[in-house]
């Protein structure tokens, strides 16, 4: 193996939870500080997060909105933690106008002075619906980023996360009562190790089996 920072080394995605273990404030608050800081297009930084521990209500309604397969695990974690991003925007397709001369068109993707965004004409911000679904992708693929951060950060503090994507979508964004430009992605579950002989038996193959990963050359396109 190349010479790997032991944060990425050792980072992997445990089944077994210790279901006594707590996600202090402090650690809380240090995952998500290392999620802010990630990369972001023009830094829009579209990620939104909402964190449940196991026994409080937000906990309970993120956990009744995963696959019952993963309940069986995902309960034990210490916390359980929403990643989602903001919607994309709208595709408009308001009337065409020639920018004034001297002027550059604006992106409305990128960061921009919130008071500058409304005092613009409406033509200056025109979202076609190729705009919008680039845009969507950029805000997943941001999301993705900041979580990634999440992970360092969390093995960093001797803990571990497992994501999940197969979620209720819809049922997190309803049970949490989301604001409608928030869009649910994926179930972050953290905690510390727990006992791999206490999961079912199907998961303990999981959890014990040898972590297997494509050859760098395997992944090479040219």
């Amino acid at each position: 193996m190349a010479d790997l920072t032991p944060l990425l080394a050792v980072r992997w995605s445990p089944l077994a939870f210790d279901p006594t273990a707590e996600l202090t404030a402090a650690e809380a608050s240090a995952l998500l500080e290392a999620a802010r800081w990630a990369p972001s297009h023009g830094n829009v930084q579209p990620w939104r997060f909402a964190l449940g521990r196991r026994d409080d209500e937000t906990g309970k309604r993120i956990l009744a909105n995963l696959p019952a397969r993963d309940q069986r695990w995902a309960r034990h974690a210490a916390a359980l933690l929403v990643a989602a991003h903001l919607a994309d925007p709208p595709a408009t397709a308001p009337p065409a106008a020639t920018a004034a001369p001297g002027t550059a068109p604006v992106d409305a993707f990128e960061a921009v002075d919130a008071e500058a965004f409304e005092a613009a004409p409406v033509d200056a911000f025109r979202i076609t619906p190729a705009d919008a679904f680039e845009a969507g992708q950029r805000r997943a693929y941001d999301l993705g980023q900041a979580v990634a951060h999440l992970s360092v950060q969390a093995t960093a503090l001797g803990l571990y996360v497992h994501q999940l994507v197969d979620v209720d979508h819809a049922g997190l964004a309803a049970d949490l009562d989301l604001p409608a430009e928030v869009r649910p992605h994926a179930v972050v579950a953290i905690g510390r190790l727990g006992d791999p002989f206490a999961l079912p038996a199907d998961l303990l193959h999981r959890e014990t089996g040898l972590r297997r990963r494509h050859r760098v050359a395997d992944l090479m396109l040219r």
